[in-house]
């Protein structure tokens, strides 16, 4: 990327881009051996995928098509300022939502169908806050700027 085009983003539209860019590798990570172990475990969906993203995350392959298209959509909606904070806002509402989902559907419940375990659990907690609070801040900030 160009310093002309970065230097002509706000920062709300940069914090899209950057999250947008981390769940798209994210998701591709998801697939490769050594840095998923037990790859050849891997789900469509469900409880029932034993792979492992760095050893600590649970995935299957709608949780990797999930993290690449969230990485897709992350890279798209950061090209204007309000569909950047959208991104950033409602993605935080839906990490947040998913929190909860993971605290009530866990382990080898038939409900656990993404799959999530506790560092899933945590993880999707910390993004929802994080995405939250960013989008909110840099929206806010993008805003009184134009004014």
């Amino acid at each position: 990327m160009s310093t002309s085009v970065i230097s002509h983003r706000t920062p709300v539209q940069l914090a899209a881009a950057v999250v947008g860019a981390v769940f798209l590798v994210v998701g591709i990570l998801g697939f490769i051996p050594g840095i998923t172990s037990d790859v050849g475990s891997l789900g469509f969906a469900g409880h029932g995928s034993h792979a492992m993203l760095l050893g600590l995350f649970q995935v299957s392959v709608l949780h990797n098509i999930v993290h690449v298209l969230f990485g897709v959509a992350g890279l798209a909606l950061a090209r204007s300022m309000g569909s950047a904070k959208g991104y950033l806002v409602w993605g935080g509402a839906i990490y947040l939502v998913l929190f909860v989902y993971g605290l009530i559907f866990n382990g080898d419940m038939a409900g656990n169908f993404v799959p999530v375990n506790a560092a899933d659990n945590v993880l999707h907690l910390l993004l929802g806050i994080g995405m939250l609070a960013v989008g909110l801040v840099l929206g806010r900030q993008t805003v009184s700027r134009t004014r």
